[in-house]
């Protein structure tokens, strides 16, 4: 059933089996399916289950339940509703009932209580996801069995909370800088403990590659929210100089800001009553004469017809016999004569001399390109010709001195053809 849910909701020609993100979900089915239960269904049928199975789990001293202990417990619950409760949470595997006669949680149920308590302690306080995320990756460390999924779930919360304080200075506005900075405060108690949680996972020279890469993320996301409250100083700073205060009252622009936000809509409408008019309607200015001149233009037949126009202006004329740049290569050619004209060895100096120090060095070059044996360049053409040439190029350490034709010296090396090389 599972197989046919699934493949209704996957592209075509993707089975479960091709997504790896799916196994861990369908390895833990009887988990997941026993959730699924407690949650589905109206809001008031999941308050109700949570309340009995939590009502359940706080019983310490006694943690059986007789039927009509259960009744009296929930005495203010209809009890046909009652009943049908306790036996969905039975029939998932939430709530068992004993040889004995009497109801008790399941280690299911047990853990579901224990993480529903958690969620709902922290759940009481403002802004307490990170205190949720750090105390859960405190359990694990005690346990021994942090993993990268867990110390993820936390970077990605002070990556958002980083992404909010940086929004709240772009703004500009006061309020949502204070706002801001009241809220890195109220989060500083958590992000001490985390910060030590990272020192003694770090310590451990066993730690795994994985858990350390994460961890050390999370203490450069750590770091950048340490030195954000100095950024906020800065922004009120700036703000505290662009305010404006009224006259002597002492009363400034952000008092005013501040009390006017306080305001309920109904309350902000009553301010404006009256305090709002329409503007004057402004006088016509023009004569008759000026406004009988516009309309002639404006209702002009060749005035319509040039507005009207909307043909393309003619192609200009364009010298079709131009031909186009090509690159000049008649140095390369003559180069490429000269080297093939080559009977014997010579230096480099001799084989690239003449027409000045530009001209060299571009010989030089087409050498170290010889010298290399590349066949990156094309197969036709000057430059392949070039390249075909039967001429060996050796580089050797030191310079020669030359001292001519704009050459002060030049690397030491030989230019010989390919047959006196094999000689």
């Amino acid at each position: 059933m599972l197989d046919a849910d699934l493949a209704e909701v996957l592209a075509p020609g993707v089975s479960a089996d091709d997504v790896p993100a799916l196994s861990p979900l369908l390895r833990a089915r009887d988990v997941l399916g026993s959730f699924v239960s407690l949650f589905r269904g109206s809001d008031a049928e999941v308050l109700l289950r949570l309340l009995v199975l939590r009502e359940i789990g706080h019983q310490a001293e006694s943690p059986r339940w007789s039927p009509d202990g259960l009744r009296q417990r929930f005495a203010y619950l209809d009890p046909v509703k009652l009943e049908t409760v306790l036996k969905r949470l039975r029939e998932h595997g939430l709530l068992q009932f004993g040889d004995d006669g009497r109801y008790r949680l399941s280690d299911l149920g047990r853990n579901a209580v224990a993480a529903l308590g958690s969620l709902l302690q922290f759940a009481v306080e403002e802004d307490a996801e990170l205190g949720f995320l750090t105390a859960q990756l405190a359990g694990l460390q005690a346990t021994g069995s942090v993993t990268a999924e867990a110390l993820g779930h936390l970077l990605g919360k002070l990556n958002d909370l980083s992404l909010h304080f940086e929004d709240a200075i772009a703004s500009g506005s006061e309020f949502r800088i204070v706002d801001a900075r009241r809220r890195l405060t109220a989060n500083g108690r958590w992000l001490d403990r985390g910060t030590g949680l990272l020192r003694q996972l770090l310590a451990d020279p066993e730690v795994d590659f994985e858990l350390a890469r994460v961890a050390q993320r999370i203490g450069l996301a750590q770091s950048r929210l340490a030195r954000v409250d100095a950024a906020f100083q800065r922004a009120l700073n700036k703000i505290e100089t662009q305010r404006v205060t009224l006259g002597a009252s002492g009363i400034s622009s952000s008092d005013v800001a501040a009390w006017l936000r306080a305001r309920t809509a109904d309350e902000l409408a009553a301010l404006l009553d009256g305090a709002i008019d329409s503007p004057p309607a402004p006088a016509l200015l023009a004569g008759g004469h000026e406004l009988l001149d516009r309309a002639e233009a404006v209702l002009s037949d060749a005035v319509r017809r040039v507005e009207a126009d909307h043909a393309l202006p003619p192609p200009a004329a364009t010298d079709v016999s131009a031909a186009p740049e090509v690159e000049d290569l008649r140095m390369l050619e003559h180069f490429t004569d000269r080297l093939a004209a080559l009977e014997h060895a010579t230096s480099l100096g001799d084989a690239v001399a003449g027409s000045g120090f530009g001209a060299a060095s571009y010989r030089l070059s087409l050498l170290a390109l010889l010298a290399d044996g590349s066949e990156a360049g094309p197969a036709e053409g000057p430059i392949g010709t070039f390249m075909k040439l039967p001429v060996g190029v050796t580089f050797d350490s030191g310079l020669l001195a030359v001292g001519c034709d704009e050459i002060e010296a030049i690397s030491r090396g030989l230019v010989q053809p390919l047959a006196t090389a094999k000689d």
